[in-house]
């Protein structure tokens, strides 16, 4: 079974509503909304791949970590979508869960999924509970302050706001916690997998501030404009589009660099490779719709 397929069988029993029966039937409903279908599901990959390479003898463990990071990743993206923050009618070419449930319901279902995500790790494989609970650290860490993504959106209430500082809070966190998961479940040293971690979140970054600037809402499936109508911190703003798009390229190559040596350090760097070509057909959506708002 591919990862693919072996990430969203495990989010479907997370949020299968017979394991909750008794919660409010709205609550359930917002949160799958909030997780199917999903995007890329490249965090909750990056995550399996980290631990397959590191030779993890103990697959529930990643896959729970894979999980849980991905559930953060869409709890963020409910909580970024609602009114105190970007009020976006739209998310994966569907309604946001603000949008189709409401403001209240969308607060909590983010609040929901977070928790959840912890959750997750409580069961998974009870012969490792030292790697679990490092993991749960993890996940903490990259939830909170003062680096994680809620540390990212606080950023956005500053009046200075370092671009470094907070890419890596709001976008890096979760990839470097992806892959120091994905090494944690095998028992493996993570710090030096952080690098890979830290370089994509912050290419993954600048290619949504160059869509956000210059893409099409139709075509990504979200709104865009966002961080100009909202005074945030953007790369398009300070490097323009060509310098953003040379820091982009720079990033990927960078963190195809990053693999650590391993046994699988060649498949690592394809799949690093790949996220690097898929994204490329993503930041042409934006070369073909030029807007009014790019930097030159």
């Amino acid at each position: 079974m591919d990862m693919r397929k072996r990430i969203e069988q495990a989010l479907e029993r997370q949020l299968a509503p017979a394991p909750h029966h008794g919660a409010p039937p709205k609550l359930l409903q917002a949160m799958r909304h909030a997780v199917f279908p999903g995007g890329a599901r490249i965090r909750p990959q990056l995550c399996l791949a980290v631990a397959q390479a590191c030779a993890c003898d103990a697959p529930g463990l990643a896959l729970g970590g894979a999980v849980g990071v991905e559930l953060l990743h869409c709890a963020s993206l409910v909580h970024d979508d609602m009114p105190c923050f970007d009020d976006a009618d739209t998310r994966r070419g569907r309604p946001s869960v603000q949008r189709q449930y409401g403001e209240p319901l969308a607060l909590l279902t983010g609040d929901a999924l977070i928790v959840l995500a912890f959750e997750v790790l409580t069961g998974p494989d009870v012969n490792h509970a030292e790697r679990a609970l490092a993991m749960q650290r993890t996940l903490a860490q990259a939830a909170g302050s003062p680096a994680g993504v809620v540390a990212g959106q606080a950023w956005e209430c500053e009046t200075e706001v370092d671009l470094s500082q907070y890419q890596r809070a709001k976008t890096g966190a979760l990839f470097v916690a992806a892959t120091t998961l994905g090494a944690q479940a095998a028992g493996a040293t993570p710090e030096p997998w952080q690098a890979l971690g830290e370089q994509l979140g912050e290419a993954y970054q600048v290619a949504d501030d160059i869509r956000d600037v210059v893409g099409d809402a139709a075509e990504l499936g979200k709104p865009v404009g966002q961080d100009q109508a909202h005074d945030r911190p953007n790369a398009m703003q300070t490097l323009g589009l060509s310098g953003a798009l040379k820091r982009f390229e720079s990033l990927m190559q960078d963190a195809v660099a990053a693999v650590p040596a391993c046994p699988q350090q060649s498949a690592m760097r394809e799949l690093v490779r790949h996220e690097a070509l898929r994204l490329v057909p993503q930041l042409s959506i934006a070369w073909r719709h030029p807007n009014p708002r790019a930097t030159a």
